[in-house]
């Protein structure tokens, strides 16, 4: 005859050690893993201080990500202390977790004792709907999608770079974009700038580029800059923005980008894109090199054409721009190896993506100083990088 429910519930409470909620609220405030194996709906009306949801059918593929060191002290927890007890044996007997507990009466006793709930903000139904790829991923999540919706990320251009970049960012959420293009809709841009169309011929760019984004994704706010970035306006313009992402197609622009956004402390994800050939790398100050860093001297003009002059493959700024998306997503989240100090190398004919490691330099004249150095009276607001590119040509 098979056990009753209420017997194999005796029998795993038996194997596994349980913890008075009294104990569990110090062990919080000791930074002790509290993991909620209650169902994420349920995890969305509230849970423990700080506590990890991760539904107890996921158990399995996801605790590893909420609590990767099996010999650390972890503290389950459900409803009432059933579904956590169950899933304290799976981890203790399975999956080798060496010091799991189970928290007796669940978030009910919790409650009943007059503990502190935390109320996470929780997504529209129409959000679960739109991002529900996200929310089963366990480095995203609800979490994670909150993270997304409150970033804002700048955009520099609204081109070939630009177009993809701004695509797939606005799709997955990134709550607030801004764009920075001075240009209009050309005939020559639809080869490759895939945000605009032919009907927006003659429109500027941050219009048309804000059109797309909001049929894609209505609630992206886009914040326009229909303006050329120059020294007298990089500062105000980049300021306050969680990462920027570079699609400009100069050296002088792009040297000054780069002194300020050490200056400013803000991440940028930049690439650039030549007839068959692309290059990408993040560049986070002070956590890695610069830009400065890895090309000290612009090169000469020769060796450093423009697409205008030089042409590009149409299909190349999207497979960088999508690369720069992600790069964008991983440093937003906080997940995975953003590419910083590491130049990612990609040659369309040759189906290669080959990688260059890149070191601070020591004796850079812009990384190696403290932020509030790199503009200073001596300098001026920043040095005349049109000259500077000019001179190395």
């Amino acid at each position: 005859m098979s056990p009753s429910s209420a017997e194999l519930l005796r029998r795993v409470k038996s194997k596994i050690e349980e913890v008075d909620p009294s104990e569990v609220k110090e062990l919080i405030d000791e930074g002790v893993t509290i993991v909620d194996v209650r169902g994420s709906e349920e995890f969305a009306t509230g849970h423990l201080p700080g506590a990890k949801s991760v539904p107890r059918g996921h158990l399995e593929t996801r605790i590893e990500s909420a609590a990767p060191d099996r010999s650390a002290e972890l503290i389950l927890y459900c409803a009432s202390g059933n579904r956590s007890a169950y899933a304290a044996r799976t981890l203790q007997e399975d999956l080798g977790y060496e010091r799991v507990r189970s928290m007796t009466g669940g978030i009910t006793l919790w409650k009943d004792r007059g503990y502190e709930v935390e109320i996470p903000r929780t997504l529209s139904a129409e959000q679960r709907d739109r991002y529900s790829r996200h929310l089963l991923i366990p480095e995203i999540d609800v979490a994670g999608q909150l993270k997304l919706l409150d970033a804002k990320v700048l955009l520099l251009g609204a081109g070939g770079l630009g177009s993809p970049t701004a695509l797939y960012l606005a799709a997955a959420g990134v709550g607030t974009l801004g764009i920075v293009d001075n240009d209009t809709v050309d005939l020559s841009n639809l080869q490759r700038q895939v945000i605009h169309d032919t009907q927006r011929l003659g429109v500027p760019k941050v219009d048309s580029a804000e059109q797309s984004i909001k049929a894609l994704n209505p609630d992206v706010n886009v914040v326009k800059y229909p303006v050329r970035l120059d020294a007298s306006n990089i500062m105000e313009i980049l300021d306050g923005w969680d990462v920027v992402v570079d699609g400009v197609d100069n050296f002088p622009t792009r040297y000054l980008l780069n002194d300020a956004t050490v200056r400013l402390q803000i991440p940028v994800v930049s690439a650039a894109i030549l007839g068959f050939e692309g290059q990408l790398s993040v560049f986070k100050p002070y956590d890695g090199p610069c830009y400065r860093c890895l090309f000290p001297e612009p090169p000469p003009a020769e060796l450093a054409p423009s697409c205008g002059a030089n042409g590009v493959l149409g299909v190349l700024p999207g497979t960088m721009g999508l690369l720069q998306a992600t790069e964008v997503v991983k440093l937003v989240l906080g997940i995975g190896e953003p590419a910083i100090g590491r130049l990612l190398l990609y040659d369309a004919l040759a189906a290669t993506l080959g990688e260059v490691k890149v070191r601070r330099d020591p004796h850079c004249p812009i990384c190696s100083r403290h932020p509030e150095e790199i503009t200073s009276e001596e300098m001026g607001v920043f040095p005349d990088y049109e000259a500077f590119c000019a001179a190395a040509g």
